[in-house]
């Protein structure tokens, strides 16, 4: 299947969502990945409303699986309730990575016995159904790769079912899976294929990596040459519609690296290629705008902080050092400006470089939002017209690399009709039914 095929598809599977349940809000669909004690929730909450966390169960365990944490402490003396807690505070609804990486299935005494015991209490001190509740749903797991499928599979079905009994409101998800055997990075969906009453969610991470080693080099993610950056989304939804219909997909990784700094002269990353902050900015409010158009119901982006260091996913956050990227605004005029919006379609447009998305407010039907940008790689300006539009324009504008709001500047001439200009930069178009 060509890379220009395999895109078709993916565009008609976005087509066919649109006829689906209604879609979430805005507000309901976008995440940020947080981590631990680093993350600061007042920082970002203008960006989006879930936050995943990066839960180490080494963290808790320590070297003795068999010994319980002292909850709400780890082992390590984090307090979950306190860091939870102030996510809470902040409003944002928390999302649980239990990640695995550090504990092989070995360094379990007893892997089933031990990995339930544990869930069992996560979900009994930090669940919705527990008197201080704290977080939403887990996931188990990250990308354990190193894991065979054999022992994920008996440590999922191990915590999903201790889980399950100690508080049944907490959402179970899986670690990053695709509808492909495993990975380094990931497993297949046939480690949870059996046990679809322990599983609520199914989450999947994809980036817009076009080459590997040494490159690394990502595209911008309407990019026909990425032919597994959608598909691997819209493949696990097809996979999901027939195997567990009605489960809900999270996109829970997904980003950009931006840097300031040269590359290392020589080491693994001396080839390696990021994207500008400019960049980083347009594709990541793009990647959430397209998503938003597939049959996922939330997308994390990662990450929230970064160091301004030249290599894999050590750029990617929205801040830099806490102090805010240009992708930091641009996003965070996406939440605010479709918030309260729910996706409603694709619009079909004359031309192949224009993409462009129609969102309906979801309380007031009266209130509709057309998004459009040039899906292309570069910012190459396009004058352009939509004609049959129904609704009045009431106002436009266009994202922002800073505080500063940029106006949209496209007119109606006379009802029914829209000149703009489209760039890189996704112009928000408000319209009001008369």
């Amino acid at each position: 299947m060509t890379a220009r095929i395999r895109l078709a598809t993916v565009y008609l599977a976005s087509l066919a969502s649109a006829f689906a349940a209604p879609k979430p809000a805005m507000r309901d669909f976008m995440g940020l990945n947080g981590h631990t004690v680093q993350f600061k929730p007042e920082l970002y909450t203008p960006v989006a409303g879930h936050v995943r966390d990066y839960h180490p169960v080494s963290w808790d365990l320590g070297n003795d699986t068999a010994i319980l944490p002292p909850f709400p402490s780890a082992k390590n003396k984090v307090n979950w309730r306190s860091v939870y807690g102030s996510w809470k505070n902040a409003g944002w609804s928390t999302n649980a990575c239990l990640t695995l990486n550090r504990l092989s299935a070995a360094d379990w005494k007893n892997i089933e016995s031990d990995s339930r015991s544990y869930a069992t209490a996560f979900a009994r001190q930090f669940g919705p159904s527990s008197s201080n509740p704290l977080v939403s749903s887990v996931e188990i797991g990250n990308e354990p790769g190193t894991w065979s499928d054999e022992d994920y599979s008996r440590i999922f079905r191990s915590m999903a079912t201790g889980i399950r009994e100690a508080d049944p409101k907490l959402k179970i998800a899986t670690c990053n899976i695709n509808a492909r055997k495993s990975g380094k990075y990931h497993k297949t969906v046939d480690c949870v294929a059996f046990m679809p009453d322990l599983v609520d969610v199914l989450t999947i991470h994809s980036y817009p990596q076009l080459e590997g080693w040494p490159t690394w080099k990502r595209s911008f993610p309407e990019d026909p040459k990425l032919t597994k950056f959608l598909p691997d989304i819209t493949d696990l939804c097809s996979w999901r519609d027939k195997h567990m219909p009605g489960k809900p997909v999270w996109i829970t990784e997904f980003g950009y690296d931006s840097t300031t700094k040269p590359n290392n002269k020589s080491g693994t990353f001396a080839k390696w290629q990021g994207v500008s902050d400019k960049q980083q900015a347009q594709w990541l409010v793009r990647s959430f705008l397209i998503f938003s158009s597939l049959p996922v119901d939330r997308a994390y982006l990662y990450f929230f902080n970064d160091s301004d260091k030249p290599s894999v996913h050590a750029s990617s956050g929205l801040t830099r050092d806490f102090k805010p990227k240009p992708s930091f605004h641009a996003v965070s005029h996406l939440y605010n400006t479709l918030g309260d919006y729910r996706f409603e379609r694709i619009v079909k447009t004359d031309s192949a470089q224009l993409r462009a998305h129609d969102y309906r407010h979801s309380r007031n039907p009266k209130l509709r939002i057309r998004v459009c940008w040039t899906a292309t790689g570069n910012d190459t300006p396009l004058t352009t017209e939509f004609n049959g539009v129904s609704g009045k324009l009431v106002s436009s504008s266009r994202m922002p690399l800073d505080e500063k709001p940029v106006p949209g500047g496209a007119t109606q001439p006379h009802p029914g009709t829209i000149h703009l200009t489209a760039t890189g930069s996704p112009l928000y178009l408000m319209l009001e039914a008369e």
